[in-house]
């Protein structure tokens, strides 16, 4: 039997055990207590391509040994999977630490979502390529080959839509990719502008949301805890524009229009309004058709995450109605299948 990936494994449960394994690391290990005051555990696992949560109650018989497996230890999973109510559920289920040989396979990570993260990296480098506006084009040219190896780790949220290595980069070619394609409904929208705007719009989560060079276990780090990805993107682009500046091609941008400490304002108001809302974390407001456009495409793209997610996870309440998932506002619906004509 080859092991399963966490997606797999939720996609494939059911209310019929199927018998499975799979390789994860412990993200995070929590000691709980029930409502009787027992004891469990809360294990949240991860791999290349999702997590899950699972809960350890006293009476499993390697409580004691998960209790003193070492953080971020890496583990196969065997048991009998379900989905119920409450999502995932494992029974009979045992567990035991990684051997070194077998760590190395699953630091590999998951083929397919490798292929899909080397297609999406290979999108934003031609798209930003494409930048006619030099200051822009030189920009993101100086971000990619710098800070490349921190960007293609990173996840671009902790929980709520791609939380995973890689998620960053998955998520910021489709928004390149809407974005293009807004672009040609609204010519006047300024693209080269919008296209630098997705790039740079989560940069700081490569502190904030960023993974190490081994493992599938999302790091914390101070800066990202204290200061917050849109400030750390503000200070990453402003010290990446002033490099910029003082390199041999920016002697002929002092004639360029719009004038670049212009262009520079405009890509830090993309980055400091694209969440939309001071109520969720945007120190200033969308004031300018491309921050309105980053905005859109950027929640657009994060809430098609979170409902292919629930998809994936969620219990049915009903025929077509799945239990709500946080932060979606309703209960999600099986989308309607495209129409197809019958066969002649």
């Amino acid at each position: 039997m080859d092991p399963s990936t966490i997606a797999q494994l939720k996609q494939n449960a059911c209310e019929t055990p199927q018998e499975a394994f799979f390789l994860a690391q412990i993200q995070d290990r929590c000691e709980r207590t029930t409502k009787t005051g027992s004891p469990y555990l809360e294990l949240t696992l991860t791999d290349a391509t999702s997590r899950l949560t699972l809960k350890v109650w006293s009476n499993h018989p390697q409580f004691a040994e998960i209790n003193d497996l070492a953080p971020a230890s890496f583990i196969r999973v065997e048991g009998a999977w379900t989905q119920n109510q409450y999502g995932l559920d494992g029974k009979g289920w045992q567990l035991r630490p990684l051997e070194e040989s077998e760590i190395e396979e699953f630091l590999r990570g998951d083929p397919e979502t490798a292929r899909k993260q080397e297609a999406d990296w290979n999108h934003i480098v031609t798209t930003c390529t494409a930048i006619a506006d030099p200051r822009l084009q030189a920009l993101t040219s100086k971000f990619l080959s710098e800070k490349g190896d921190l960007f293609r780790r990173a996840a671009a949220a902790r929980r709520n839509h791609h939380a995973r290595r890689g998620g960053l980069v998955e998520h910021v070619a489709q928004m390149m990719r809407t974005a293009s394609a807004i672009c040609t409904a609204y010519p006047d929208l300024n693209k080269d502008l919008l296209i630098a705007g997705v790039l740079f719009h989560d940069c700081g989560k490569l502190w904030e949301n960023n993974y190490p060079e081994a493992g599938f276990a999302q790091a914390f780090n101070l800066h990202g805890e204290m200061m917050g990805h849109i400030p750390l993107g503000i200070e990453l682009v402003n010290k990446l524009w002033r490099e910029a500046q003082d390199s041999s091609e920016a002697g002929t941008w002092a004639a360029l229009e719009p004038p670049s400490e212009v262009v520079r304002l405009h890509l830090l108001h993309l980055i400091a309004s694209h969440h939309g809302t001071r109520e969720f974390g945007s120190p200033t407001l969308p004031a300018t058709p491309e921050a309105f456009a980053l905005h859109h495409i950027d929640n657009f793209d994060a809430k098609y995450e979170m409902l292919s997610m629930a998809y994936e996870d969620a219990n049915e309440l009903a025929p077509g109605i799945l239990s709500k998932q946080f932060p979606l506002p309703a209960n999600p619906v099986t989308p309607l299948p495209s129409f197809e004509p019958p066969l002649a």
